[in-house]
Order: C-alpha cells, then structure tokens, then sequence
C-alpha cells in the first residue's frame, strides 16, 4: 500500500493528483501555462475545490490554448462568469486572458516558456528532505523571484505562495515527505 503527504485526502482524484502529478517534472508549455492558471484561481481556496473543477476549467479556457484565450471577446468574458463549473470571479477570469497575452511574449522571446520558468531552478527539479508536511515552506527565495519577474513580465495572480505552489505541481520542486512512496528515495 502507498503511502502518501499527510495533506492528501482519500478521494480518489485527489490521490491519483499527489500519485501521478505532484511533483513530477513538466515541461510542456500548454500544461505549464494550465497549471499557473489554476493556481492563481486557488488564490483564497483550496486546492481540492480547483482539483475537482479542472476538467470543467479546461473546457472554459479552449484546454488553456493561450492563442485562443487572447482573443476572448467582452461577450465570451460574460459566459465564464455565468459559468457554475469554475471559480466566477471576476479579477481571476480575466487573469487568465491577461496571462495568456505574458506567456505568449515570454514564448516568443525565449523560445517557450519551459526554458523561461526552468531556469529559476537552474533546470533540474529541487528534491527536498522534509521529514513532515510542517516542514515544507509556503514560499522561498526562488518563488519571490519568480514572483516578481512574472508579474513584471505582466502576469496576474502569481504571489510567492502561488509561485512556490506551482513549482511544486511542476516538478520544479519535489516536497515529497521522506515518508511518502512518491518521494525519489523511495522510488
């Protein structure tokens, strides 16, 4: 039997998250750019009520096509606050158009957006050693960078903690406990 992060609950999606997903090194800018959204749409909640919303997210947002998204008219902004399967709030839906337009820029000018967010962990994912979840940070000195540079290169909803959040859906940082199947020594 695995055994898995004191923080995942026994709802079969959410294990089958922590299992397969958390953690794990991506590297595909669609994905990447699907996880810095959902993260920001996090913001005040949970993980666990994005989790179960993703799916519905991904139709929402043409499965977060940025191309797409930046061409999201007045009247395609009105039908995602009217719609019940995704977080309806304002700021967060209109994050995502405004993200879209960053992560397009950031792709042209660095080749994807891979190489722009890998590059603030040299490359290679972090594997921490934390004994317990109490151990694990909210954030760290490489997420207020990252912090700071995306909201510089104009995204929206990407505090530290959201930034430190998403390394961690990524792969950017492994925060596996040491107890955890999912941890690289364990592996």
């Amino acid at each position: 039997m695995l055994k898995r992060c004191a923080w995942v609950n026994q709802e079969p999606l959410y294990m089958e998250y922590h299992d397969k997903e958390w953690g794990v090194p991506v590297y595909d800018d669609r994905i990447l750019f699907e996880m810095i959204c959902l993260e920001g749409a996090q913001a005040g909640l949970s993980w666990w009520t994005i989790l179960q919303k993703r799916d519905n997210y991904r139709k929402a947002f043409d499965h977060f096509d940025a191309e797409k998204i930046v061409q999201y008219t007045d009247e395609k902004l009105q039908s995602l606050l009217e719609d019940s399967g995704i977080v309806r709030n304002k700021l967060k839906i209109k994050s995502v158009v405004t993200n879209a337009e960053a992560f397009l820029k950031i792709q042209k000018e660095f080749g994807s957006f891979s190489n722009y967010i890998w590059r603030f962990v040299g490359d290679k994912p972090i594997v921490n050693q934390w004994p317990t979840v109490k151990e694990v940070p909210v954030s760290t000195e490489i997420s207020d960078r990252m912090s700071k540079r995306l909201k510089k290169d104009g995204f929206k909803f990407v505090g530290s903690t959201i930034c430190y959040s998403y390394m961690q859906a990524v792969g950017m940082v492994n925060d596996h406990t040491l107890d955890c199947s999912c941890h690289p020594r364990n592996r």
